[in-house]
């Protein structure tokens, strides 16, 4: 398996994989208005055998209307090579990665057993709410001392989401 930067010559395969491991187009529709719009700021793709069977993407969100940290979403393997690592592959690199660009923190609306095996803790415990409502799905990372200001306070994702919800 090679874990990489996705490059712009990606986008159909990535946009296949999202179509294969989603039931609908919402989530490779969100993956393409965050590229189009520039929110796509980090991206990483699986490859096996030299086809990309994976992808993961980082965009920006907003911490009491300042910008703040990333937003993990989505994650997508195709079907037939999930449950091998691969996501979890893609998220522990995506994380690294954003400790190399100083990210403060990162924050995943999720699967309550799935996010927390990745140092995730449950946001409200850190006074962070969401728009959506999810409390219980709503997970946070911080990725440096200090990355979530004491008094919390409302996350946004970027509006391509608003779309997405």
């Amino acid at each position: 398996m090679n874990l990489r930067a996705a490059r712009a010559a990606d986008a159909p395969a990535i946009q296949a994989v999202l179509l294969a491991a989603f039931p609908t187009g919402a989530e490779a529709r969100l993956v393409d208005a965050l590229r189009r719009a520039g929110n796509l700021t980090l991206s990483l793709v699986a490859e096996l055998d030299g086809a990309i069977v994976g992808h993961a993407a980082f965009s920006p969100v907003t911490l009491g209307g300042e910008r703040g940290g990333f937003g993990l979403a989505p994650v997508a393997v195709r079907p037939g090579f999930q449950d091998r690592g691969l996501g979890s592959a893609l998220i522990r690199a995506g994380l690294d990665r954003c400790r190399e660009l100083a990210v403060p923190f990162v924050v995943v609306l999720g699967h309550p057993t799935y996010y927390p095996r990745f140092g995730f803790e449950r946001a409200d415990r850190r006074g962070l709410d969401n728009v959506y409502g999810a409390t219980d799905a709503f997970f946070v990372l911080e990725l440096a001392a200090g990355g979530i200001p004491a008094g919390g306070g409302l996350v946004r994702y970027g509006a391509e989401f608003a779309a997405f919800g």
